[in-house]
């Protein structure tokens, strides 16, 4: 074969080559994107970055689905993104609320608690329920000879959690009538004085409260003043005291406001008398007007009830009072034994609960020591309707 013919037929043979590696080259395609290289390609990926969220979850959340960096904002950690939590910082305190009272919703640090939880601040005062103690005064540490309702006084009362209160006020005798003898004490029978038998001042008292309260950040107290003297001593007492400007004023018919709402105000005290309501002193709360309560001091618990005794049933404060009386009339410290029992407290409690459709604000007892009254409460205000599942015994 000369060359030419050679050179011709590689010539040939080079163009069908090109040929059909141009054929080769049309028939074939780059593979489809995979941007995370998860193996799915970017048109079926659920998560095109690869960042562990949803595509659209980013959409919504405001991220952006194509950059790894870039990751819904979740403070709290709750697997929900910050633009629909409710609560970004998982304080327990909607994002709403903190704004309008001047904390940063998005920092845990800023936030309130009342009585130990933070979700109570937002409980209205009608919504919770307190430990109470009938004649808090009137005990064994505050040396009371006849009538005595319970063992320990105020500062072991608070410790163990109470914070209301019962007390009756009088003047320390039938001559010493001035609004600096106002004392707390109470008659065994119309022969004697009522502090003839056992007294506490009531200025040492209250100003002992002030300081407790003082020192414990976020709870609501309560009074409920079975009064003896003119309204002008019970003011010049808490003036006294410094704990007049405390005292919340409640207008009858408006709504309660929140536990939380109290405290940021200053206003954690609520007074409540036995006595008819005084337009010259609306702080001082007609309990009869503003509250009602169940009986009290039967001689047996199969005669407590859940109805009402007195005051107006229609409003929702309300005083659960739960002591038995002895034979003589007096405070039974064997009945608080049984009344007291963490079990039967709390069933009556829950029943009277579902028979009235309304929390008792208050449950009060004789000798707290016995029994597990702060206990009961802490458990029903775990819950938020009688028909709850009961929590576990704190």
């Amino acid at each position: 074969m000369c060359l030419a013919q050679t050179v011709d037929l590689m010539s040939r043979w080079g163009a069908a080559m090109m040929v059909c590696l141009l054929l080769l080259a049309g028939c074939s395609s780059p593979p489809p994107p995979d941007m995370d290289g998860d193996g799915i390609t970017d048109s079926e990926d659920a998560d095109l970055d690869g960042d562990g969220y949803n595509n659209t979850v980013e959409l919504d959340c405001m991220s952006d689905a194509w950059n790894t960096t870039s990751i819904p904002s979740d403070i709290d950690g709750d697997g929900i993104c910050d633009v629909f939590d409710s609560d970004m910082d998982g304080d327990g305190l909607p994002n709403d609320w903190e704004e309008e009272r001047g904390f940063d919703p998005r920092d845990a640090d800023s936030m309130m608690t009342c009585h130990g939880e933070s979700v109570y601040c937002l409980r209205t005062y009608d919504d919770f329920t307190f430990p109470e103690t009938h004649n808090a005064y009137s005990t064994v540490e505050d040396q009371f000879l006849i009538g005595v309702n319970h063992y320990t006084g105020l500062q072991w009362q608070w410790d163990g959690g109470i914070r209301a209160f019962m007390v009756d006020s009088h003047h320390r005798s039938d001559d010493n009538t001035s609004a600096e003898d106002v004392r707390f004490c109470h008659g065994t029978g119309q022969f004697f004085h009522p502090c003839l038998f056992g007294e506490v001042d009531a200025f040492e008292w209250v100003s002992l409260l002030g300081s407790l309260m003082d020192n414990s950040s976020g709870d609501v107290v309560t009074l409920l003043i079975e009064n003896y003297v003119p309204a002008e001593h019970l003011e010049f007492l808490f003036m006294e005291t410094g704990m007049y400007n405390r005292i919340y004023t409640h207008t009858l018919g408006d709504p309660w406001p929140s536990l939380g709402d109290l405290v940021l105000s200053g206003t954690d005290l609520v007074v409540f008398w036995e006595q008819s309501q005084n337009n010259d002193f609306p702080w001082l709360h007609d309990f009869g007007v503003f509250s009602w309560t169940t009986n009290y001091a039967e001689n047996s618990a199969e005669e407590m009830s859940c109805t009402v005794h007195r005051g107006d049933g229609s409003q929702p404060v309300w005083h659960l009072n739960n002591w038995l009386s002895n034979a003589f009339g007096l405070p039974d410290p064997v009945g608080a034994v049984e009344v007291n029992d963490y079990d039967n407290l709390l069933n009556r409690s829950i029943e009277c609960w579902q028979i009235m459709d309304n929390r008792p604000t208050f449950v009060a007892v004789d000798y707290w020591e016995e029994g597990e009254i702060t206990n009961v409460t802490i458990t029903l205000n775990k819950m938020s309707h009688w028909s709850d599942p009961i929590p576990e015994h704190p």
